[in-house]
């Protein structure tokens, strides 16, 4: 085999990315008959998901930020504002974010990461499960992935 000479770049080049994004998705969906089977349907994008809890004055007091794709809601983002903790605020736009994937967009599942300090507990009495855990993510800091079956 003779060998070949590259140039390595490091460069954020957008194009490029989404070249390869291209690549790996025609890659994976002639490998995997699920995904194969979403082409072409709605469940092959992912479609922005967001739940507000406004105030009287339009202040955010609590946000859920996601997507839904394939069946499955992801979860990005979970923020409650700290004089409005231990409200219940965060279960429900949770449970309102759920619904709205499994009622609009057929979702039968829900995925989020969170770390030790933040949120695990709270999903867990949400009915969410520990399905992966990755110590030391940022150093000195656990991370969970944790699902959920939507009914």
């Amino acid at each position: 085999m003779v060998g070949r000479m590259f140039r390595i770049e490091t460069e954020v080049d957008k194009e490029r990315s989404r070249f390869l994004r291209s690549r790996l998705r025609e890659g994976n969906t002639a490998a995997s008959p699920v995904l194969r089977s979403l082409r072409g349907t709605p469940g092959e994008r992912e479609v922005p998901l967001q739940v507000w809890a406004l105030e009287d004055d339009d202040r955010v007091a609590g946000g859920l930020v996601g997507h839904t794709w394939a069946t499955w809601l992801h979860v990005a983002y979970l923020w409650v504002d700290e004089r409005h903790r231990g409200s219940g605020l965060g279960a429900r736009l949770l449970s309102r974010a759920e619904d709205l994937a499994h009622s609009s967009r057929g979702c039968r599942a829900a995925r989020l990461e969170t770390w030790d300090f933040q949120a695990p507990d709270f999903y867990r009495k949400q009915g969410y499960e520990v399905v992966c855990v990755v110590p030391d993510y940022p150093p000195g800091i656990t991370e969970y992935t944790l699902t959920k079956r939507l009914p």
